[in-house]
C-alpha cells in the first residue's frame, strides 16, 4: 500500500518520562491506565477544561450521543437544544487541539417527531463549529452502514414513502486551514477497471467535462485514492466485547461505532506517539484502536457501567483481538456491493403516486410501533 503504509507498523517504546507526560495532560485519578492511555469517569468539557492543556492535543475523533426526538438508553440530546448542549465542548475542543490537529465527528441524521422529515439539527452543528468557533471544514465524510435496517419503519416499511436511512456524517474540521494529514495511510485496491486500464494503457485526453486527463494517470502507484464515503458494516455480533461483558454480567453499549471509522482517521491524521482524545468514549473503541497503533490517548465518559464493559477491550489478550477479516484484496468478502439504480426500474407500468404524499395510511397498513425511531 506504499512506504506510509509501512511506517505505520513501526511499534513505538515510550519512556517513563513520555508517560508522565501523559499523565500530567490528564492528571487525577483514572478510572483505568495502559501502557499508552488513559479511561477517566466524568463530564469531559470538565475535565478537558482542567485537566488538557491549551494546544495538547492532536486529534480528538469521537460520536457523540446523537439528537434524536426519542430518549435511548445511552443518553442521547433533544434535537432542538442539541447546539447549546454542545457549546462547552466545541469550546474546550478548539482550544485544546493543537494548530496542526483535527477533530472528527460523527454524528447521525434525525426525522422530526411524527413526520417523514429531517431534522437539520447536525447541520446546524457544523455551521456553528465553523461560524462561531472558527473551525475549518477539511472535508465532509459520510460513513455508509451497508447492514442498516430499513428504518424509520412507518415511512419505509409501512407507507413506502422514503428509502431507508444508511448515512452518517462524519465533519473533519481543523483549528487551520492545514492539518497535518496523509491519504497515503488510507489507500484502497484499485478497480478491475483501473487494473485492466493500467494493463492496457491510456490515451491521455480532454474529457468533455473539462478535465485534462494526463499520460501520469496511467502510472501503477500502487493503490488508489478513497472517496469521501466509507462504508463498514456495523455488524457486530461476538466480538470479544460482546463476550467480555455477557461472561461479567456487564451492560453493552447499544450504540458503538465500528473500530474500523476511528481507525481511518487515527491512522490517516496522527502519527505514532501523538495524542488521541475521544470526549464521548463509551466502550472505549477509540483507545483501543489507539493502543494497537502506537499512539497516546485518553478516553472520556459519564456513564460507569459502560466503562466497566470497556475494561474488556484491554484485558491481556482480548485487546489485541481484531474482527476476524481477510486482507486480501482478492477476497470478495472486503467489498460491498451497491446496485446501480436502474437495475429494478419497470417501465411505465407503476401505480400512479399518492396526492396527499403518503399522509394517509394505506388500509391493511400494519401499524409502526416506532414511527420515528433510528438504529
Amino acid at each position: 500500500m506504499g512506504e506510509a503504509s509501512n511506517k505505520e507498523r513501526v511499534t513505538v517504546t515510550f519512556s517513563a518520562e513520555a508517560h508522565e507526560r501523559l499523565r500530567a495532560v490528564t492528571e487525577g485519578r483514572p478510572y483505568h491506565e495502559t501502557r499508552l492511555g488513559r479511561v477517566l469517569l466524568g463530564d469531559s468539557a470538565e475535565i478537558l477544561r482542567r485537566t488538557i492543556p491549551d494546544g495538547s492535543l492532536d486529534l480528538i475523533v469521537t460520536s457523540p450521543p446523537y439528537g434524536l426526538v426519542r430518549k435511548k438508553t445511552y443518553g442521547n440530546e433533544d434535537a432542538d437544544d442539541y447546539c447549546a448542549w454542545f457549546r462547552p465542548f466545541a469550546m474546550e475542543f478548539k482550544r485544546s487541539l493543537k494548530d496542526t490537529g483535527s477533530l472528527v465527528v460523527d454524528i447521525g441524521g434525525a426525522w422530526k417527531k411524527g413526520l417523514p422529515t429531517r431534522s437539520l439539527y447536525h447541520f446546524k452543528l457544523l455551521l456553528m463549529l465553523v461560524e462561531d468557533f472558527g473551525f475549518h471544514l477539511a472535508q465532509e465524510f459520510y460513513w455508509w452502514n451497508p447492514s442498516r435496517l430499513p428504518t424509520p419503519a412507518e415511512w419505509v416499511t409501512v407507507r413506502r414513502i422514503r428509502v431507508k436511512d444508511a448515512i452518517d456524517c462524519v465533519w473533519w474540521l481543523a483549528p487551520t486551514p492545514w492539518p497535518k494529514a496523509s491519504n497515503r495511510r488510507v489507500l484502497q485496491p484499485y478497480s478491475d477497471a483501473m487494473l485492466s486500464l493500467l494493463r492496457n494503457g491510456y490515451k491521455p485526453m480532454l474529457r468533455p467535462s473539462g478535465h485534462d486527463i494526463s499520460d501520469k494517470f496511467g502510472i501503477n502507484n500502487g493503490a488508489s485514492i478513497p472517496p469521501n464515503l466509507i462504508a463498514i458494516a456495523n455488524t457486530e455480533s461476538n466480538s470479544y466485547y460482546l463476550r467480555y461483558c455477557k461472561e461479567k454480567g456487564l451492560k453493552q453499549h447499544p450504540a458503538r461505532f465500528p473500530a474500523d471509522l476511528p481507525e481511518y482517521f487515527i491512522r490517516m491524521l496522527t502519527d505514532p506517539g501523538d495524542l488521541v482524545m475521544d470526549p464521548f468514549a463509551g466502550s472505549c473503541v477509540t483507545g483501543e484502536v489507539a493502543e494497537r497503533l502506537s499512539r497516546r490517548w485518553v478516553c472520556v465518559d459519564n456513564v460507569e457501567e459502560y466503562l466497566e464493559g470497556a475494561m474488556g477491550r484491554f484485558e491481556p489478550g482480548l485487546g489485541r483481538e481484531r474482527t476476524p477479516a481477510s486482507r486480501d484484496p482478492s477476497d470478495a468478502s472486503n467489498y460491498y456491493r451497491a446496485a446501480r439504480p436502474g437495475l429494478l426500474w419497470n417501465g411505465g407500468t407503476d401505480p400512479p403516486l399518492d396526492a396527499d404524499g403518503g399522509r394517509r395510511r394505506l388500509r391493511g397498513s400494519a401499524p409502526s410501533t416506532s414511527p420515528v425511531s433510528r438504529t
